[in-house]
């Protein structure tokens, strides 16, 4: 996801209250660009709670190896099986 506007566009609807719409209409604004700039601040919100979320879990089930492991020793093991 990029903030580049200079992609193909498409057409949605947003459903807003009558008095909203009616507010809307006294202000000299770019509408679709303010509810494209809502839109992609809500989604790298979530893309970066997401991201937290995939931290915590990971150091969650990360554990220490146990004193005097040797990994290259693991890996040579596992070859030898196949």
């Amino acid at each position: 996801m990029s903030g580049d506007d200079s992609g193909k566009m498409v057409r949605t609807s947003v459903t807003v209250p009558l008095w909203m719409k009616m507010e809307m209409d006294r202000v000299d604004a770019n509408w679709s660009a303010v509810v494209r700039k809502a839109i992609c601040s809500e989604l790298e919100a979530r893309n970066q709670r997401d991201t937290v979320e995939a931290v915590l879990i990971n150091e969650r089930l990360r554990r220490k190896a146990p004193e005097g492991w040797d990994s290259g020793e693991a890996i040579r093991a596992w070859r030898r099986k196949r």
